[in-house]
């Protein structure tokens, strides 16, 4: 007789503070690792959509070069060693691409900052 009133349910609709929930986990759940992602395609093809002749470009192999030639869906990039390779539009790294672009520091610069602190 114990044992069945354990397992019976308690009353008063449990289900609406569940559904509450699962409503926030899934809103947590889309803010946190859905519209990112999201967000990161839309720059990588932004990116790779403005790439011309002649910019230099990382490939997510790690395979430095310039662009030698835009076609539909491919980029033939020169590397430093005068060889010409095809890579797929999908295939240029936007981070290591944009950091290869990014203005140098100058040491003059490092000094600057290290004499102010």
């Amino acid at each position: 007789m114990t044992t069945a009133i354990l397992l019976q349910a308690a009353p008063g609709g449990g289900g609406s503070g569940m559904l509450i929930t699962m409503g926030l986990i899934i809103v947590v759940f889309y803010f946190f690792m859905i519209r990112p992602q999201v967000k990161k395609q839309k720059d990588q093809k932004k990116y790779v959509d403005e790439l011309k002749k002649g910019d230099k470009v990382v490939t997510t192999a790690g395979i430095h070069g310039r662009i030698a030639d835009v076609a539909d869906t491919t980029f033939l990039v020169e590397t430093e060693g005068g060889g010409k390779i095809r890579f797929e539009k999908s295939a240029i790294s936007l981070d290591a691409s944009k950091a290869l672009n990014a203005p140098a520091k100058t040491a003059d610069a490092d000094k600057d900052k290290t004499k102010k602190a």
